[in-house]
């Protein structure tokens, strides 16, 4: 029996548009160090298979570079899978 797994308190979920139970989520931990600390973890389904700790100092740099890559956007209609 798989045990219950909460959501994070502070961050989000992020669905995977290749389904299969995918999910990315972003989890704030404030009380972590002087700054704080983020981590994106990587799930399947109920379980995680991933994680990255990323320091409060470097969000903003993550931030920058997600933004760039919606600037660099192709056009619609234009798709670019590439998996990992």
């Amino acid at each position: 029996m798989a045990g219950v797994v909460p959501l994070p308190t502070h961050g989000g979920v992020f669905l995977d548009d290749r389904g299969e139970e995918r999910s990315l989520r972003v989890s704030w931990h404030p009380e972590v160090g002087h700054e704080g600390l983020v981590v994106l973890s990587i799930w399947r389904s109920d379980a995680c298979v991933a994680t990255f700790r990323l320091g409060a100092d470097e969000v903003e740099g993550l931030i920058a570079t997600l933004g760039e890559a919606l600037h660099d956007q192709p056009g619609p209609g234009v798709r670019h899978d590439r998996a990992c």
